[in-house]
């Protein structure tokens, strides 16, 4: 079989190292190239063998496994980590996920659950790759002259996303759709990536059966679906609405592939994509916030966003994201708690770059009503700060469709390829 994927076990316990090898001896599509009894061997080894997903010990003797993941970041950075660890605790997660780990997996953990491990890891560094490619090839491209008259330029998207729930997430991504769709001149895009419990059919009224990106989703599997549009609900707004599944169990259909070439797909076909994420890491979410061109996170004046969202930038730094692509927005700015826009910039060590004011009265009763605010009472203040905010988003889409020059296109390459950590999922 082609395309083995090349695996590196990490262990200070011989029995370990041999019971793993053992269990992955199986896989037809899994090939142990070594195993390594400390942290050094391991950096060693993989210079060596290059493997392709590392099984890492997270305690060893010489050299735990996050300084041990931490180098291989550098020695061997196409090799994605899969942390192993007795210890489940959200601070192993955490510090893991910033050394660079894919994946972490509880001991004792069963075949099933280290094999599709080691198969999603894999084929999420794979996708990262082509993505990198990509860009560069059409950089080079265009370097060389080789441009398609009448060709559209594809969408911006942009993901809302909070670290924390209950910030308001999804009515201002709602209301910022409706605002850019206002504005005129350009197709705007709303996807509810909130698989689970996704608001945005109630926040538009909208509620159809069968068209869902779950029923999106069936259609991938067996390939391209030829027309959006079945999918996709024309709201009176002038927004083209993808609903999450109308039920919790049918957002296991959907996978991390599914919802990157949904996005990119929503890309081609509009101007600008708005993604209502959900306030969690995993794959899905995270191959979103990869794909985005723009990230607005919102956090409000609360000491529980505030740490959320300076955890946050943490990963979002190691992640490769760069400065430009997050924009922190300030919901309910206005409200007093104690807390001041100045307190919050000194916590997280960066500017405020929006801020929305508190309307609880307008946005409950068109939260009711299944209108959207920004629709039902445009002259208020949180209205105007929404429209504001989409200006500026829409200002974001004018440049960058512009700026295609080379130089802009290498920039976005090195931004990708420097990106020493990429996708990891919680577990």
């Amino acid at each position: 079989m082609t395309d083995r994927i090349k695996v590196l076990i990490v262990d200070d316990i011989p029995e370990t190292r041999d019971h793993l090898t053992k269990l992955l001896g199986f896989e037809s599509d899994i090939d142990v190239v070594g195993a390594a009894a400390s942290g050094s061997e391991a950096i060693t080894m993989a210079v060596a063998l290059v493997p392709d997903v590392v099984l890492m010990d997270i305690n060893m003797p010489d050299m735990d496994g996050i300084a041990t993941t931490e180098l291989l970041a550098v020695k061997c950075p196409t090799a994605a980590v899969v942390m192993m660890s007795v210890q489940g605790e959200a601070d192993y997660l955490r510090r893991s996920m910033l050394a660079g780990a894919r994946e972490f997996l509880v001991k004792p953990f069963s075949s099933d659950e280290l094999t599709a491990s080691i198969r999603q890891v894999w084929a999420r560094e794979r996708d990262k790759q082509s993505r990198i490619a990509a860009p560069a090839a059409a950089a080079l491209a265009a370097a060389g002259g080789s441009t398609t008259s009448g060709s559209a330029q594809p969408g911006i998207v942009v993901a809302i996303f909070s670290p924390k729930g209950g910030v308001g997430r999804t009515t201002i991504a709602v209301n910022l759709a409706v605002a850019a769709a206002s504005l005129g001149g350009r197709r705007v895009a709303l996807m509810d990536a909130s698989f689970q419990f996704g608001d945005v059919g109630v926040l538009l009224n909208l509620n159809p059966k069968n068209k869902s990106i779950a029923d999106l989703a069936a259609q991938l599997e067996s390939g391209e679906p030829d027309d959006l549009d079945n999918y996709v609900i024309n709201h009176s707004s002038g927004v083209r609405v993808l609903l999450a599944p109308s039920s919790p169990e049918q957002a296991e259909l959907i996978t991390a592939v599914h919802a990157r070439r949904v996005v990119e797909r929503l890309r081609a076909e509009n101007d600008l994509v708005v993604v209502d994420c959900p306030s969690s890491f995993n794959d899905a979410t995270l191959g979103i916030l990869d794909s985005a061109d723009l990230i607005l996170t919102l956090l409000s004046l609360e000491i529980t966003s505030i740490k959320n969202m300076r955890l946050f930038l943490e990963v979002a730094e190691q992640l490769g994201y760069g400065a430009g692509k997050i924009k922190l927005v300030l919901n309910r700015a206005d409200s007093t708690l104690g807390i001041r826009v100045a307190d919050v910039e000194h916590s997280i060590g960066r500017k405020v770059d929006h801020t929305i004011v508190s309307d609880g009265r307008s946005v409950v009763y068109a939260l009711n009503r299944g209108v959207p605010f920004f629709l039902s009472n445009r002259e208020a203040q949180v209205s105007q700060d929404v429209l504001r905010l989409a200006t500026a988003v829409v200002g974001t889409t004018h440049s960058a469709s512009s700026s295609a020059s080379p130089a802009t296109a290498d920039t976005k390459t090195k931004d990708k390829a420097t990106a020493k950590k990429s996708l990891f999922a919680w577990r």
